[in-house]
């Protein structure tokens, strides 16, 4: 099993209530793709409360193996959830690990 964690910071001049629709529209988002991307095991999106701490969205998802991370990677309802941050995005980290 193959635990996939991404990291996103959403970039600092961004007004408040856009900050918040966006991170809320790429949760809904991408916890929908459970049901479209048989491969998911599984999937959450946590928006951080923490004002003091840098990163704003946690994404945590779990796949069977790398070939099926690499199917939900470039599933072209993955690539249309991910643009929602395209233009919000200051950085992104990632951690891939096997369980």
């Amino acid at each position: 099993m193959i635990k996939h964690i991404v990291l996103f910071q959403l970039k600092t001049e961004i007004d408040a209530q856009t900050k918040k629709d966006v991170m809320f529209n790429f949760k809904k988002g991408i916890e929908e793709l459970k049901a479209k991307i048989g491969c998911i095991k599984s999937i959450e999106v946590g928006l951080n409360t923490n004002p003091d701490e840098d990163f704003d969205i946690a994404l945590v998802s779990e796949f069977e193996s790398m070939a099926d991370l690499k199917t939900y990677a470039s599933h072209p309802d993955h690539l249309a959830v991910a643009a929602l941050l395209k233009d919000y995005k200051k950085s992104r980290s990632c951690v891939d690990y096997e369980f």
